[in-house]
C-alpha cells in the first residue's frame, strides 16, 4: 500500500504479533485458583519499564486499588495507555510514568491535569503520543484479532493524527485514503469488574467499555473484582462472562476497588475525594502529602477503606438510584 502520511509520534510498543501468539501458547489452560492480594499481584506481574493499560473511561470502573499498589511499590519508568482520569493522575503524581499513549488525561469538569503538565514540562514524561478514544480501543482490537493494524477513517484530517504514530495509506481496493492503526499489545492489563470466580472468569454490569479488547491484548492480565463468586454462579449467565479465565493471571478481591471512582449499580463516585486530589495536585509538596496519606502510609486496600470510613462508603452506595 502507498503511504501518504505518517504521524509524528513514536511507536512506544511496536506490535510483535508472532511473539504475542507464542506467549499466549505458554499460558496455563487449567482451572487454577488465581486469588491473591494487590501486593502479591503487582510484585509478581508488574516490572519497572512495563507497558501497562487501564480500562475504562474517566472514573468509571477504574482499577484504583491496583494502581494504588503500583504507586506503593514504586514501579517506575512505566509506559501507559488509557483514557484515564484519577488513576493515571496518581501514577503521574508519583513520577512513575515515562511515556504515554493517551487519548485524554484530565480531570474532566476540573480542567487539565496539574500532574500531567508538570511531568511533561519537566521531561520526566519523555513521550506523549496522541490517539482518539476510538483509535486506542481499535488498537487493542487489532491485537485481540491477531492482525498488525486496523484500517479506519478515525483521526483523518486532524491534529490528533499528526501527533500519533498512525499512517495514512491509499486503500488498494478503492484508492481512497484510510488511516492504519497499529495493534497495541500490553505487557500488563488492569481491569476492575463487578464479579469473578477464583479462576478469573469475569463479568461486568453496565457499560463494558473496551474490556473485551484490552483483556485479549494483554500478555499478563490482572483482574480486581468487587466480589468473588462461585463458578456455578458465573455459569448461570455465561453470556455475561466477558473475560474468560484463561486470559487472567491474577484475581484480586477488592470491594470499592474503584473508589473514588464509581461502579455501575453499586456505588457513585466520591466527588469530595476527587476535589481534594485536584487541590492537592496543584503543588508538588501537597501532591506528595496526599499520596503519603492515602497510599504510602497504608499497608493495603483494606487500610485505605478503613481510612475512608464505612459511613462514607455506605453513603456512596445509597446514592445509586434503584433500577
Amino acid at each position: 500500500m502507498k503511504v501518504i502520511a505518517e504521524g509524528k509520534g513514536i511507536m512506544l510498543q511496536p506490535p510483535d504479533l508472532n511473539s504475542f501468539r507464542d506467549h499466549n501458547r505458554t499460558k496455563p489452560r487449567g482451572l487454577i485458583d488465581k486469588r491473591m492480594t494487590e501486593a502479591e499481584a503487582v510484585e509478581k506481574f508488574i516490572h519497572n519499564g512495563d507497558y501497562i493499560g487501564t480500562e475504562l473511561y474517566g472514573t468509571v470502573r477504574c482499577p484504583q486499588s491496583l494502581v494504588n499498589e503500583i504507586v506503593r511499590q514504586g514501579k517506575k519508568d512505566l509506559r501507559m495507555a488509557g483514557q484515564g482520569v484519577y488513576e493515571l493522575d496518581m501514577l503521574l503524581g508519583a513520577s512513575l510514568v515515562k511515556a504515554l499513549d493517551h487519548t485524554y488525561i484530565g480531570m474532566e469538569v476540573y480542567g487539565i491535569s496539574h500532574c500531567l503538565r508538570r511531568e511533561v514540562e519537566s521531561g520526566r514524561v519523555e513521550h506523549c503520543v496522541e490517539w482518539s478514544n476510538a483509535a486506542l480501543a481499535w488498537r487493542f482490537k487489532a491485537a485481540a484479532m491477531g492482525v498488525p493494524f486496523l484500517p479506519t477513517r478515525s483521526m483523518l484530517g486532524t491534529d490528533t493524527f499528526t501527533y500519533s504514530a498512525a499512517k495514512v495509506v491509499e486503500d488498494p481496493f478503492t484508492g481512497e485514503q484510510v488511516a492504519l492503526l497499529p495493534a497495541l499489545i500490553l505487557d500488563v492489563g488492569l481491569i476492575h469488574v463487578h464479579r469473578a470466580d477464583k479462576f478469573g472468569n469475569a463479568q461486568i454490569d453496565g457499560i463494558s467499555g473496551f474490556a473485551f479488547e484490552l483483556a485479549r491484548a494483554s500478555k499478563r492480565l490482572l483482574i480486581s473484582t468487587e466480589e468473588i463468586v462461585s463458578t456455578d454462579e458465573i455459569r448461570r449467565q455465561p453470556d455475561r462472562t466477558m473475560i474468560p479465565y484463561y486470559l487472567v493471571d491474577a484475581v484480586i478481591h477488592a470491594p470499592f476497588g474503584s473508589h473514588p471512582g464509581e461502579m455501575c449499580y453499586l456505588y457513585e463516585r466520591d466527588e469530595p475525594q476527587i476535589k481534594d486530589w485536584i487541590e492537592a495536585s496543584k503543588d508538588p509538596e501537597t501532591t506528595q502529602a496526599f499520596l503519603q496519606k492515602y497510599i504510602y502510609d497504608l499497608e493495603d486496600h483494606q487500610a485505605y477503606l478503613d481510612l475512608i470510613g464505612k459511613k462514607r462508603l455506605k453513603r456512596l452506595q445509597d446514592m445509586v438510584p434503584e433500577v
